[in-house]
């Protein structure tokens, strides 16, 4: 997910908060919208297999100070383009509301990433891969749902399973030259268990540094998973607060499909249907 999500701030969305006079600017989950991992914020250095195929469409929220951005419906879509290595796309519809101000929507600012896993995991070993995205300025960041410059995240990620749990992390840095706008560092951490081939449950902590001129940085809890009612179809939520600095409420609500056929059969070892 994005995939990604909260701790995104656009020019346009602080001069909109500006004028509605909040205490604190709100970090846009709509402005770049893919959660790093669908449903979670922390993301996994995973590529979907070669010559397969991930889409999703769904919706997140972000609350804070009174404001609240949303992206959805909004569609991601993944293939594996060569061994070991993922392109990433997410085409977002945003919605941006504050006190005192017009909601504001339309389309916002584009995702474009790759994924590249330099280390294979074995069993003394974990994984691990590089995941760097440019978030392209498509938005109208006049209205608040983009960033009104193109913007990057550089992050390096860590994976570890045995039997059923999975624990993965890792973390970089955004790079932000957007008018009110700073570079930060961002990280997070991950577990979750496989209750079936249908369920998963997961429960990660995320937190970054500030991300623009006058804001404070933040770290989250989340809580989440998916259901897979098929081999290839999933269902994917999750919910979370801030624990400390600045408070967001966050929320993701997805649905899944692999294709041509259940990742499984393409050698990779996690569940039918695991999303990336």
């Amino acid at each position: 997910m994005t995939r990604n999500a909260v701790g995104r701030l656009s020019g346009g969305a602080l001069a909109l908060l500006r004028a509605a006079a909040l205490a604190a600017p709100l970090a846009l989950a709509s402005v770049a919208p893919a959660v790093a991992g669908p449903p979670f914020l922390t993301d996994d250095p995973e590529p979907v297999p070669f010559r397969h195929y991930e889409l999703y469409t769904f919706k997140t929220s972000d609350t804070s100070h009174g404001a609240r951005s949303v992206s959805g419906p909004s569609l991601e879509f993944n293939a594996g383009v060569l061994p070991n290595i993922q392109f990433h796309l997410v085409a977002p519809y945003a919605s941006f509301t504050a006190p005192d101000a017009p909601k504001t929507s339309g389309y916002g600012d584009t995702e474009l990433g790759i994924k590249f896993r330099f280390v294979q995991e074995t069993s003394g070993r974990p994984q691990i891969g590089i995941f760097p995205m440019a978030e392209i300025a498509t938005g109208d960041a006049s209205r608040g749902l983009g960033n009104g410059r193109t913007w990057f995240r550089i992050p390096v990620w860590i994976q570890k399973s045995w039997g059923p749990w999975k624990t993965y992390g890792g973390g970089g840095v955004a790079l932000n030259s957007a008018a009110g706008a700073q570079n930060y560092g961002f990280g997070g951490w991950l577990l979750q268990r496989d209750l079936s081939s249908k369920f998963t449950l997961g429960a990660e902590v995320f937190t970054q540094g500030a991300n623009a001129i006058g804001s404070g940085g933040y770290t989250v809890y989340n809580v989440g998973g998916y259901y897979n009612p098929t081999a290839q179809l999933s269902v994917l939520f999750s919910v979370g607060h801030s624990m400390a600095g600045e408070q967001h409420a966050v929320h993701y609500l997805g649905l899944y499909y692999t294709f041509p056929h259940p990742a499984e059969e393409s050698g990779d070892a996690h569940p039918a249907a695991a999303p990336k």
